[in-house]
C-alpha cells in the first residue's frame, strides 16, 4: 500500500511543553513560566511581522499553543529591522532594549530549527535586514554593484 500525501503536514513532533524547555535551556531562564513568557512575547511579536506562505508554513512547524500565538496578530503594514523589532517589542514589554533581545535570540532559535534550514531562508528573504541574527543566523548579504568610474581622457 502506498501512503496518501497529507494537504499541510506537520512537521513537528515537538511538545508545547518541550519547546519551552528548550527556550528555557536556551535563554538560560530560571523557570518554566519565564520561558513561556518570553515564547509569547516573542512570537506575537513575530506574528505581527511575518505574511503569506511563510506565516502559514511556520505555523504548521510549530506547536500548536506557539502557533495560535503566532497567527493570533494582525500583521503590521510598518517595516522593521532587526533592531526595530528588537525596541518595538521592548516597548510593548517595558523591558528593556538588551533584555528583550536576549528574549528573542532564546526563542527565535529554537524556532529556527523547527522551521528547517528551507523554511528559514524563506523566512529571511520576506522579513528586512537585521532579522538573521536574531534567529541566530549569520546576516549574508549580496555584494552591491559598484558604479564604474569614468576615466577622462587627457
Amino acid at each position: 500500500m502506498y501512503d496518501q500525501p497529507r494537504a499541510n503536514p506537520s512537521r513537528t513532533a515537538m511538545t508545547f511543553d518541550r519547546m519551552l524547555e528548550r527556550v528555557r535551556y536556551e535563554g538560560a531562564y530560571p523557570t518554566r513560566e519565564r520561558a513561556a513568557e518570553a515564547v509569547h512575547q516573542v512570537l506575537a511579536a513575530l506574528g505581527r511581522r511575518l505574511t503569506g506562505e511563510e506565516r502559514v508554513d511556520l505555523a504548521q512547524c510549530l506547536p500548536v499553543e506557539a502557533a495560535l500565538t503566532l497567527t493570533a496578530q494582525i500583521p503590521d503594514t510598518e517595516h522593521v529591522t532587526g533592531w526595530g523589532f528588537v525596541k518595538d517589542l521592548a516597548e510593548r514589554t517595558g523591558a528593556t532594549p538588551a533584555t528583550t533581545r536576549w528574549n528573542t535570540g532564546a526563542v527565535l532559535t529554537v524556532v529556527a530549527r523547527l522551521a528547517g534550514p528551507d523554511l528559514l531562508a524563506r523566512i529571511l528573504r520576506r522579513l528586512p535586514s537585521g532579522f538573521a541574527l536574531l534567529f541566530g543566523q549569520a546576516e549574508l548579504r549580496q555584494p552591491q554593484p559598484q558604479p564604474q568610474r569614468q576615466v577622462a581622457a587627457a
